[in-house]
């Protein structure tokens, strides 16, 4: 049965993308924001259809996922393109390629570089070597949903994990169609304030706010991770804000708090100390939110999953290492309360 179409026709020749809240309206032999979806003669064209440029498999820790089968190897593919312009992307290389006119990264015939990875290779090599989750990843898979949603779909059949990590901009059209296939979710929230997302993210806030609180309401396991910038988003106010937004969505929704090194257009940015980090999770935990993290620089302190209840060490990590698992069934040994996410 073919996918329904994440485009529309208008006229003189001209498509609407309807993958994104870009909504990009694009005319003939051009592609949108992304760079990878392209108006070939009136129909929409993937350009990295099978064609991925980052595949490896990482513990589910590194996207990062605390609360989702916490130790399991997930399979994670990611391909050219973004439909953000992050001037602090840590994987400019891959998805700001296609704007690029010197990438080396060029167009073989219709399709943009890349190893061959069909879905159904994907899933066969996930079923041999017994990988339990497919990590849709390293650049936003939003842009290449339609790839993406084969392999879904036949991961679905065979009980292996869908989990994607997105910037949180997907249109409507886009979430109502991976909604049925995905298990998890680890949603980028940037900042919370809408002139940070115009002037360096290069899109706007509000979307991604709404799709945070849809995809919860979806029952969709989600967690949130806000990268901290020196001078740009570590104020105690903005951090504030962020965290009582998360805590009217659900006091069990995590929130991962990671430190910035300097790259892309943001080199004279320097790295986020750890007292950064530490100021922002003593935020989230006083505003009432029951899972905060840091990361990018290991502390198994604020690593750690505790119980919320009784203080319980539950889950000891260091860095993307888990290291102890003391969950049990999905409670606290301690005092027996029930530990959102899923375990198993």
């Amino acid at each position: 049965m073919p996918l329904p179409a994440l485009y529309k026709r208008l006229k003189d020749g001209e498509i609407q993308c309807l993958a994104c809240h870009n909504y990009c309206i694009i005319i003939e032999g051009k592609t949108g924001l992304c760079g990878v979806r392209q108006n070939n003669k009136g129909k929409l064209e993937l350009l990295v259809e099978n064609r991925a440029v980052a595949v490896n498999l990482d513990p589910i820790e590194k996207k990062p996922l605390f609360h989702f089968l916490p130790g399991a190897a997930a399979f994670s593919l990611g391909t050219l393109g973004c439909n953000f312009g992050c001037e602090f992307c840590q994987n400019w290389d891959i998805s700001q390629a296609p704007k690029n006119q010197d990438t080396k990264y060029k167009i073989q015939g219709t399709k943009y570089w890349g190893e061959d990875w069909p879905p159904e290779k994907i899933i066969d090599y996930c079923q041999e070597n017994n990988i339990p989750v497919i990590a849709y990843t390293y650049n936003e898979p939003t842009i290449w949903t339609e790839y993406a949603l084969k392999i879904m779909k036949l991961a679905s059949k065979v009980n292996i994990k869908n989990v994607w990590v997105s910037n949180g901009y997907m249109s409507k059209e886009t979430l109502k169609l991976i909604s049925p296939y995905l298990e998890a979710i680890n949603v980028d929230l940037k900042s919370f304030r809408e002139e940070f997302y115009q002037k360096i993210v290069h899109a706007h806030l509000e979307p991604v706010k709404e799709n945070i609180k849809k995809i919860w309401q979806r029952g969709i396991w989600e967690e949130v991770t806000t990268l901290i910038i020196p001078w740009l988003n570590d104020s105690d106010k903005e951090l504030k804000e962020i965290a009582n937004f998360l805590v009217k969505i659900s006091p069990d929704l995590p929130w991962h708090i990671s430190a910035f090194y300097p790259a892309y257009k943001m080199l004279n940015v320097p790295s986020t100390p750890q007292n950064t980090l530490i100021r922002a999770y003593k935020i989230g935990k006083n505003a009432g939110l029951n899972y905060v993290y840091t990361g990018n620089i290991p502390d198994a302190n604020y690593e750690s999953t505790y119980c919320p209840q009784c203080g319980t060490k539950l889950i000891e990590r260091w860095g993307i290492e888990m290291i102890e698992n003391n969950l049990k069934e999905g409670k606290c040994p301690q005092c027996g309360e029930k530990i959102s996410g899923i375990w198993k």
